[in-house]
């Protein structure tokens, strides 16, 4: 009985496969002559390309610019910084091995030191009373030590709990942190980010609309062939087919369209940004569509362009009867 099963299993995957072959080779033919088709018409096609280029690019490009301004944020002194004022008993010496023991903290960044006799001579020249200061018999202002979370820790919750945790170290006296700075920034972001899904959705439905009406167009045009179709016994399915290609074709390249406006406009804006950023002492820089983003913006506008195809043809096709 086993050997039996296993001629049997070995009879019917040479059939399977032979099958699989035949579909995929099916579909890559549909696939290249959508696509001859769609060379073919290169006005017609370049324009309805451009549509869904420019829908896509919106949302693409706000979400850079989101992504680069919150980059630009954590570049900025004392975006999230902490400030702490020790004991006027710490000495120099304890200021400066507290210094170096938060700087190996895994939460901290960086920690920059302002000794006593730092923190009097700004005071001298930043509050005009120079001249009171130098009546004074002894230092009253404490030293002070600038703490910097990384990246992983500027939310307002990590950044509060971080202060409540260096707020426990003896020669403390005062922690200062700019909460509300930091919520309301992050709060800000927060919005913008729901403004572009909001945004994407909408331009994303007008993908489907203007892929749709394309679709119905061509519909309309292969009329009579898609009639001769039906009566030598084409199906549906097979008739749907190519339709749905060059939906998908579209969406494709829509998507590749509207990567090229963001990194031409990236491309464009980077000098002046540069110039702007070195006028700051910064060194920052516009960042463009990594190949993470470019994978999701291309396979996202394929699928949009195969979903309107798929609605436009399932609506119309079934209207168009051989009479």
């Amino acid at each position: 009985m086993r050997r039996s099963r296993k001629k049997r299993s070995a009879r019917i995957s040479p059939r399977s496969s032979l099958r699989a072959d035949i579909w995929l080779m099916r579909h890559l033919q549909v696939a290249l002559a959508s696509l001859g088709r769609l060379i073919r018409t290169p006005l017609s096609t370049l324009m309805t390309t451009l549509v869904i280029g420019i829908a896509l690019a919106l949302p693409s490009g706000l979400y850079l610019l989101l992504g680069n301004v919150e980059a630009l944020s954590g570049n900025w002194d004392g975006a999230a910084s902490i400030s702490l004022f020790l004991t006027q008993k710490a000495s120099d010496e304890q200021a400066r091995k507290l210094a170096a023991q938060l700087q190996n903290d895994p939460a901290i960044d960086q920690v920059k030191w302002v000794s006593k006799a730092e923190a009097l001579d700004e005071f001298r020249q930043l509050s005009g009373f120079s001249g009171v200061v130098e009546t004074l018999k002894e230092n009253p202002l404490p030293s002070l030590l600038i703490v910097e979370p990384n990246s992983q820790h500027t939310e307002p919750a990590q950044a509060e709990a971080l202060l409540t945790r260096l707020k426990k170290h003896r020669e403390v006296e005062f922690a200062q942190l700019d909460l509300q700075w930091v919520k309301r920034f992050h709060a800000i972001t927060e919005i913008a980010q729901r403004g572009i899904i909001i945004l994407a959705s909408l331009l994303g439905m007008s993908v489907l609309l203007i892929v749709g009406n394309t679709i119905r167009l061509e519909i309309q045009n292969r009329h009579a062939e898609i009639e001769i179709t039906k009566l030598i016994g084409g199906t549906n399915a097979f008739i749907r087919r190519p339709f749905l290609y060059n939906g998908a074709w579209y969406g494709l390249f829509g998507g590749i369209s509207a990567w090229l406006m963001v990194s031409i406009s990236l491309l464009l804006l980077d000098n002046p940004v540069e110039q702007l950023a070195g006028l700051y002492q910064s060194g920052f820089q516009l960042s463009g569509i990594n190949f993470g983003t470019l994978l999701i913006l291309l396979g996202g506008s394929t699928l949009l362009g195969l979903a309107g195809s798929w609605i436009a043809v399932g609506r119309h096709l079934n209207e168009i009867e051989p009479s």
